[in-house]
């Protein structure tokens, strides 16, 4: 099963993208991406990664991969602890595609693949 944890939730996404992800992982089950205020520090960012990880680590306690787009620090923190438990998480890959229009930008993505996030290795000199 794939957890989407992110504001754009599965009914949305295209044709190709649902078709690769019940291929890839069978199941897709919505969880929104938590509002992250601009004014915490990172103490508080890693804090609430922490609490939202225990919190699906309760309600799904194994068997699912985790896609994961949302507010950079917060996606960075919960990344890693999801890569801690021996979870990998995915982010979706797109081409970007943009069009103006006198003084209006219109962009589309479009989905290509699911991209499993780097596992940080400590770097040695």
């Amino acid at each position: 099963m794939l957890l989407n944890i992110s504001n754009h939730p599965f009914e949305r996404w295209s044709d190709k993208q649902k078709q690769t992800a019940i291929g890839k992982f069978g199941q897709v089950k919505d969880i929104p991406f938590p509002n992250i205020d601009p004014d915490w520090d990172t103490r508080e960012v890693e804090s609430r990664a922490k609490a939202f990880f225990h919190q699906i680590i309760e309600q799904y306690p194994a068997g699912f991969f985790v896609h994961l787009m949302g507010e950079l620090t917060f996606t960075f923190a919960l990344v890693g602890l999801f890569q801690q438990a021996g979870i990998t998480c995915y982010a979706s890959t797109t081409h970007r595609i943009v069009e103006e229009r006198s003084d209006e930008k219109i962009v589309k993505f479009r989905f290509v693949r699911f991209r499993a996030y780097p596992i940080l290795t400590k770097i040695t000199r």
